[in-house]
């Protein structure tokens, strides 16, 4: 234990560890830090018994299953849980963001609903992770009123957590159907969904279409639903969504139930080739019990949010990203083969250079005026030897240089030779922040990457053509993603606004 292990930290952990406090707020990377309480929250692999490590560290930690689990800690204690054999590799959080007439007909869902099949949701249940759900809908009721949900999770309201879990409030069946008999239920059960996007995938999901006499049934009609609603404004943590399917999980087999868990969250930070924690952890608990993960692929098909390319030995790229205006921050993740050897300059639009950076390169931080870039180049992890190269942009006062940025590359040493670049989803970057020579494919966003989860994109079923936002395949590994297509656009379902 003489040296920190540099090499069980993720690439951005370590950018973002270095970035100073003051500018911290500004940064898209400060995912899992709390300001005011100055405390971090980590995801760990890890093996034996890890509560030992409390005896010698003030450490909060949440066991998620028998190797994975979230541990909320000081910033300088991060490194000292390097030190500890029983911890594998640490990864911060990341943020993910919220991504029917004739779709029933066109999926081919009324077949199996008729004889011989039958095939309805009974004696099932749905969990819906996303920005919660309006419960008063009569598409989620039975015919005598009651509700069809189970349960709802609330993380955003703070007061009666689940057993086992610290934030947020539980509601149960008996909550909800005692609300639903007021005149204002709301102010019984405070839930609600006032994005919309949980409604609408419970209605395509499981609404029974007592609201539209049947109409506009949804797939899964008669089965129940566990609902979790995370984060706030369409975006949450991994670590929420982590505990989410935990909870799902556990309640399910209390319940002796088959479960089919739906994701609709997506982002580009990562290497899309399904090696982070949070995808090798959504894999392990979707082998347990009678369990199926669906997540959908995206909408970063047609931003021009990717790059790749293949580099040769001696050989000279140079990469265009145009920076839309009123960014006060933005970050850029490059993946290639670790055996590659690299040099990479940045060019800013008034064509300050930062000048060659590569695997000798001593300091993480360069100066352009009026934005600092930090970066990471990773090592490899005991998951995958790609590298993970990680910018970070922030600006000192006001918003970054807009413009066309540069990154040239130029190949020393090169096996492999291919590489890939991804900008942040649209909901951090906006369209108008793109790459000007993008490319389509390996468009889908994590956690759609991931091994063991049904990952679906999305085509007009009236013209039987790709919907141009969907993500697309393959995996940065070549795995075939998406495993199959459903309708995505001009879809019929529950709103948030009727009851």
């Amino acid at each position: 234990m003489s040296q920190f292990n540099d090499l069980k930290l993720d690439s951005q952990l370590r950018t973002a560890l270095n970035i100073p406090k003051e500018l911290m707020e500004k940064s898209n990377i400060k995912t899992g830090y709390n300001k005011e309480e100055n405390l971090w929250e980590v995801i760990v692999k890890y093996n034996g018994d890890i509560q030992n490590i409390k005896n010698d560290i003030n450490i909060e930690i949440e066991i998620l299953s028998s190797n994975y689990a979230i541990i909320t800690l000081k910033k300088e204690e991060i490194f000292l849980l390097t030190l500890y054999r029983e911890i594998e590799y640490i990864e911060q959080p990341r943020n993910l963001f919220i991504m029917l007439d004739t779709a029933i007909t066109s999926s081919c869902i009324n077949r199996v609903k008729e004889l011989p099949y039958n095939l309805t949701g009974e004696n099932t249940l749905v969990g819906i992770i996303d920005s919660g759900i309006n419960y008063t809908h009569k598409d989620f009721r039975n015919e005598d009123g009651t509700t069809r949900i189970d349960c709802i999770w609330d993380q955003t309201i703070q007061g009666n957590p689940p057993k086992g879990f610290k934030n947020g409030t539980l509601y149960t069946r008996e909550d909800i159907n005692k609300a639903l008999l007021t005149d204002n239920p709301f102010e019984i059960v405070p839930t609600n969904d006032f994005i919309g996007h949980g409604t609408a995938v419970a209605g395509i999901a499981c609404g029974n279409g007592n609201l539209s006499n049947k109409k506009y049934e949804g797939v899964a009609s008669k089965s129940e639903m566990i609902i979790v609603k995370l984060g706030k404004e369409g975006n949450a943590r991994t670590t929420e969504i982590m505990r989410a399917i935990k909870f799902i999980l556990d309640r399910a087999i209390e319940l002796n139930k088959p479960i089919a868990i739906n994701l609709s969250f997506g982002t580009n930070d990562g290497s899309h080739s399904g090696g982070s924690l949070f995808e090798t952890y959504i894999n392990d608990m979707s082998n347990i019990w009678k369990t199926s993960i669906v997540t959908a692929t995206g909408n970063e098909g047609d931003t021009s949010h990717h790059y790749e390319n293949i580099i040769k030995t001696g050989q000279t790229i140079e990469i265009e990203i145009s920076l839309d205006i009123n960014l006060s921050s933005l970050y850029i993740v490059l993946f290639k083969n670790f055996v590659d050897n690299f040099n990479i300059n940045i060019v800013a639009p008034n064509g300050v250079e930062t000048g060659f950076i590569n695997k000798t390169t001593k300091s993480s931080m360069f100066n352009f005026g009026n934005a600092n870039l930090y970066f990471n180049l990773g090592e490899p992890t005991p998951y995958s030897l790609e590298q993970g190269i990680f910018f970070e942009f922030i600006s000192n006062n006001g918003s970054l240089p807009s413009g066309i940025w540069k990154i040239v590359i130029e190949g020393l040493d090169i096996i492999d030779g291919k590489f890939n670049m991804w900008l942040p989803v649209t909901e951090v970057s906006s369209k108008n922040t793109k790459f000007l020579n993008p490319s389509i494919n390996t468009t889908l966003t994590i956690p759609s990457t991931a091994n063991n989860v049904i990952t679906v994109g999305g085509y007009n079923d009236l013209s039987s053509a790709i919907s141009d936002f969907s993500g697309r395949g393959f995996t940065r590994d070549n795995r075939i993603k998406p495993d199959l297509v459903a309708p995505s656009e001009d879809i019929t379902t529950a709103s948030k606004f009727l009851g």
